[in-house]
């Protein structure tokens, strides 16, 4: 048996699916919460009493509950983006150059990387589209490819996705009053809590070398992979979907919900709109305006604007929402993890531990490394920032480091083993019809690399 059977077969059997491991995080939690922080005057009866009450407060806490629609948002309209006519034809171009193995599954991860640092979701399945239409491609003109690499070229955004405009942890530092809503209750006095802009993270010197050589490094080492990795003898069976208008005779209504011309306006008003903010904002050189509802206002007017019509648009968010299913039901058990951390204490215990073991090189890098591990457990940016962000921060501000390298280095972490846990190449694995163990050794290749980069960075800034 291969080492990727082997690899896929111990994955299935260790890990149950991402709420089960939710469910039992919870569980963990409020264990090493009751055994570990009771309070001398208090019985195990009392405190767990109170310690479901921390944690009902942190489940429907309307911050994070705010926080975990508007990334549900950023997914379904990313989806939405992909879906769109104008998002297509740029496919076909690309395809159109794929011509030999080692060059398609360059163009497939450089695209993917590009549209990734954009939004994660339309990155995504961008990704899993070109992947497929290249196969599609390689089928029909008898092109001999390696299938699961373009796959996995296919999937690479997601090692690059925390570090652009989308990023979870970025996005949420950049907005007002964020910070001081996650450390309520923490003795975080003397640490500074205000709003910090991109011009600190995504745009910062740190994150910009990094996204140079993930666009740089990541597109050639696809190349090498395909120059000198074995061809697939077969290429899976692929049955197009068509996406046909059938208006047929339009009456009353139904001309503007199938108007070319209705959603494509109201869409350029927003743009427009949206470049007024922009321009006239008070924190406008330092990227104050982008924060969540800026992002998720942009993806909702270019999607109206990029879509044939209301219909077509409406048509493209039932077939997304559907990948949003684990954001709904998972955050708010996050949520609920991390009231329970916070109110028992658990939180400055977890960050005084982290204090006594690192300096101010070595931080950033155990953040980087348990940001990795706990991504395997809860695969998902926003839930990990809601558990692991007030750690970080109280951390850093013990030790000294700058809380953008902070945050920095958990974004790396995160996104670095999402080529280790395959729970986000779902919708990719079912566009593509590939399995997970075909993608796998190709994805953990790329995590090496991403590992030297982000390890580079870290040290280097």
């Amino acid at each position: 048996m291969k080492f990727s059977e082997r690899y896929s077969q111990a994955f299935q059997w260790l890990l149950p699916t991402p709420f089960t491991i939710a469910l039992l995080l919870t569980i963990i939690s409020f264990l090493f919460a009751l055994f570990l922080t009771i309070p001398a005057n208090s019985t195990y009866l009392n405190y767990s009493i109170d310690l479901l009450g921390y944690w009902e407060n942190g489940l429907w806490n309307n911050g994070l509950i705010v926080f975990a629609f508007q990334m549900m948002l950023m997914l379904i309209l990313g989806h939405v983006l992909a879906l769109s006519p104008p998002i297509d034809s740029i496919i076909k171009l690309i395809v159109k150059q794929a011509d030999s193995n080692g060059k398609a599954a360059a163009l497939i991860a450089l695209f993917t990387i590009l549209v990734s640092l954009f939004n994660w979701g339309l990155g995504l399945i961008f990704g899993a589209i070109i992947a497929r239409k290249v196969g599609e491609n390689a089928s029909i003109n008898k092109i001999s490819i390696n299938y699961p690499l373009m796959g996995a070229a296919g999937y690479c955004g997601l090692m690059v996705w925390h570090g652009g405009i989308s990023g979870s942890s970025l996005i949420k530092v950049a907005e007002e009053g964020h910070l001081v809503d996650l450390m309520r209750g923490l003795q975080s006095n003397s640490i500074n809590l205000s709003a910090i802009g991109f011009d600190q993270t995504v745009f910062s010197t740190m994150n910009i070398y990094t996204s140079l050589c993930l666009i740089i490094l990541l597109p050639i080492s696809f190349y090498l992979l395909g120059k000198f990795s074995k061809k697939s003898e077969q290429l899976p069976s692929f049955i197009s979907a068509r996406h046909m208008d059938e208006k047929g005779h339009l009456h009353g209504a139904e001309k503007i919900d199938n108007s070319s011309y209705f959603g494509k306006a109201i869409g350029i008003l927003l743009l427009l709109y949206l470049i007024y903010i922009s321009i006239s904002h008070p924190s406008s050189s330092s990227l104050g305006f982008i924060n969540p509802n800026y992002i998720n206002l942009l993806l909702f007017s270019l999607c109206l604007f990029m879509h044939k019509s209301v219909n077509t648009f409406i048509h493209s968010v039932d077939e997304a929402i559907q990948g949003a299913s684990g954001i709904l039901i998972q955050f708010p058990l996050y949520f609920g993890i991390m009231g329970l951390m916070k109110e028992s204490g658990m939180i400055e215990s977890l960050a005084n531990f982290f204090v006594s073991i690192s300096s101010e090189t070595t931080f950033p890098i155990f953040t980087l490394f348990s940001a990795g591990l706990v991504n395997i457990f809860v695969p998902s940016g926003g839930g990990q920032w809601a558990v692991q962000g007030p750690i970080i921060i109280q951390a850093a501000n013990e030790i000294g480091v700058s809380l953008p390298k902070a945050i920095l280095s958990l974004a790396y972490g995160d996104q670095l083993t999402n080529m280790l846990q395959p729970f986000w190449a779902l919708p990719l694995l079912g566009i593509t019809k590939l399995k997970a163990k075909s993608i796998l050794p190709y994805t953990l290749i790329i995590m090496l690399v991403g590992l030297l980069i982000f390890i580079s960075s870290i040290l280097l800034f």
